[in-house]
């Protein structure tokens, strides 16, 4: 009797801490978020410095400091067609404090295509898009194709004779471009590069025919190389004369969002706090000459159109590789 007493005592007491201390719990965690950011954010970028990717995240990321009130550093963590730095933004401590830059092929390829240590809905928290990629097929300026029409029906009579490159065979350019070729019923020889920013010297020096992907502006501006066709949903205003594959009778899915996202876990508020300082950024004027002098176009998505964006373009691609045979 005396050993129940006693133990229905100590359970009373634990219960009654336990009661105590909640409120207090709950406190902490609002105070952290209300304290959000005390030191600075590192943001991760999946690519080599230089692209327009990077330059476009510092460029906003420079501007959504003021409405945080500290330093936001870009971090570049290439490799493995961008899955290495997307895989430690995944794993990364969901505190606010380590944010990402998602990239089209590490979050809509790659997961389908091989082993990543990260599922792209499972593991990732989207803040906002803020961008869409200018790709497309590039060749050099004295090219004897002088329109995208003409590389393909030259591909009919030479089948595997014209070369491109791309960031890589699970690259989303490589993809989009292998649907095309199959619709198209021609074929082309890849040759993978590690990034985009390679492929244009291989472009100037001939060791390919075309590139796909992003490109430098200023070699197209200046007439080195010639941009016959555009890989995005629709026509750029920084390039309104070139078509899109969809006009040309080739309506293959193209998502290219610029994008930030966070490791799944990020609290609420913190993730308003993120969503909220970025989308200001948007509006500042340097954020919107920068990108006009890039020539990136500007596209908004808060955090839930741009979630549901990229959980339907993800469940396509699924579809997709596996209609295809490229996923098992």
């Amino acid at each position: 009797m005396k050993t129940c007493l006693s133990k229905s005592k100590k359970n009373f007491f634990l219960c009654l801490v336990a009661i105590l201390l909640f409120p207090a719990f709950g406190y902490s965690q609002e105070e952290d978020i209300a304290k959000y950011p005390s030191r600075v954010i590192e943001c991760i970028h999946p690519y080599p410095p230089g692209t327009p990717g990077d330059l476009a995240v510092r460029l906003i990321s420079k501007q959504a400091e003021k409405f945080l009130g500290q330093p936001i550093t870009v971090i570049n963590k290439p490799g493995a067609a961008g899955a290495l730095g997307t895989a430690a933004l995944a794993k990364s401590k969901p505190d606010g404090y380590t944010i990402g830059n998602a990239q089209p092929s590490p979050t809509f390829m790659l997961p389908l295509l091989e082993k990543v240590p990260y599922h792209p809905l499972k593991d990732l928290a989207f803040i906002m898009q803020y961008a869409v990629f200018n790709m497309g097929v590039i060749v050099k300026g004295d090219s004897p194709f002088k329109s995208f029409k003409d590389l393909i029906d030259y591909a009919r009579e030479n089948p595997k004779k014209l070369s491109y490159g791309t960031a890589g065979t699970k690259s989303m350019p490589n993809i989009i471009m292998g649907q095309f070729a199959k619709k198209a019923n021609i074929e082309f020889t890849h040759i993978p590069f590690k990034s985009t920013v390679e492929t244009q010297p291989a472009i100037l020096g001939g060791h390919v025919t075309f590139g796909a992907g992003d490109f430098n502006y200023s070699l197209v501006e200046s007439g080195e190389t010639k941009l016959l066709v555009l890989l995005r949903e629709e026509r750029a205003e920084e390039y309104p004369q070139v078509p899109i594959l969809k006009e040309l009778g080739y309506d293959i899915p193209m998502p290219m969002p610029q994008t930030l996202a966070g490791p799944r876990g990020i609290p609420e508020g913190i993730l308003k706090k993120l969503e909220g300082a970025y989308t200001k950024a948007m509006k500042e004027p340097a954020f919107i000459k920068g990108m006009k002098d890039l020539r990136v176009p500007i596209r908004y998505r808060n955090s839930q159109e741009l979630t549901e964006y990229v959980t339907y373009n993800f469940n396509f691609f699924e579809k997709l590789l596996k209609e295809t045979g490229l996923k098992d």
